[in-house]
């Protein structure tokens, strides 16, 4: 299959070169040239515009983006809207919000245009080798494009969950669930680092993930960590948040479902990027005001 890949960043990247060792033929499109010189090096076909791709490829023209989620997708949709013809198909596999590709879909429907929404998860070594993709479709749709998510997931790794906006609403869950797994972890090695014994994080690591109750890829990931840098003291402890946390919590607030672990997480990424917080300085004065508690002063 030909397939147009707009983004060649670390997940783009990967991809690209997944659907290349499949045999599938990829012309490769980025905002820098040096960007899409890189993919060209390792044979995707590299394009100068959105123009070329689209003109480049027989119907029917499959166009996958793969950039950050928001004005980049709408931006992009609106560039390929005028190039493409009817059935002509756009996957969306970022992280999209599944009410912003609700619009997306209802919007390309009308212009008899076929909309794909990929929830793609397993990281940039899963997108290399096997990815996990969750998608929303179609019937038509998933049937014609299933063969290349055969080849580019790993063994039972992808799913069609059901219509448009299925797919990027289950990788939202699904990423909801990840800050709460990571904020345990990251709690949990806290405890330990902090205790009384000498403790080799690498290896407490290693055995939780021979057999133990809590084994993943998290943990796998957790050993790799500590082994690099045994204290993480090359690293601050700011916890970014792209997202999709805040839309599973609201999600969850909308259909009045309490996921205080998930909504914790969250805060807690917030909190990681405050040096300081006002609502600290409260607590600590009225602490004191009333206790005699100690404060801390700068």
């Amino acid at each position: 299959m030909q397939i147009g890949l707009i983004g060649l960043g670390k997940m783009g990247f990967n991809l690209a070169l997944n659907m290349r060792d499949h045999g599938h033929q990829v012309l490769g499109f980025s905002r820098t040239a040096a960007t899409v010189q890189r993919a060209v090096a390792e044979g995707i076909t590299g394009v100068d515009s959105v123009e070329e791709m689209v003109a480049r490829m027989p119907q029917r023209r499959v166009i996958w983006l793969m950039v950050p989620a928001g004005k980049p997708v709408d931006d992009n949709i609106a560039k390929l809207v005028p190039l493409l013809d009817e059935h002509d198909i756009i996957i969306d596999g970022g992280n999209s919000h599944y009410r912003d590709t609700l619009t997306r879909y209802r919007m390309l429907k009308e212009k008899n245009i076929d909309f794909v929404d990929v929830g793609t998860s397993g990281g940039t070594d899963g997108a290399r080798h096997g990815a996990c993709t969750m998608i929303g479709a179609e019937q038509a749709v998933f049937d014609y494009l299933e063969p290349l998510f055969r080849d580019i997931c790993v063994k039972n790794g992808y799913l069609h969950t059901g219509p448009n906006g299925s797919g990027h609403f289950v990788k939202m869950v699904h990423n909801g669930i990840e800050y709460g797994m990571m904020q345990a972890i990251g709690e949990g090695f806290e405890i330990l680092q902090k205790s009384d014994f000498s403790l080799d994080l690498a290896a407490v690591a290693r055995v939780w993930n021979h057999g133990s109750v809590i084994r993943s890829w998290l943990i796998e990931l957790t050993e790799k960590s500590f082994a690099l840098d045994p204290g993480l003291a090359s690293i601050k402890g700011v916890m970014h948040s792209s997202g999709e946390g805040l839309w599973t919590v609201q999600e969850a607030l909308d259909l009045k479902i309490p996921v205080p672990v998930i909504a914790g997480s969250l805060f807690m990424r917030y909190r990681s990027e405050q040096e300081d917080t006002f609502s600290g300085k409260v607590v600590a004065a009225l602490r004191n005001q009333f206790g005699g508690h100690q404060v801390d002063t700068k």
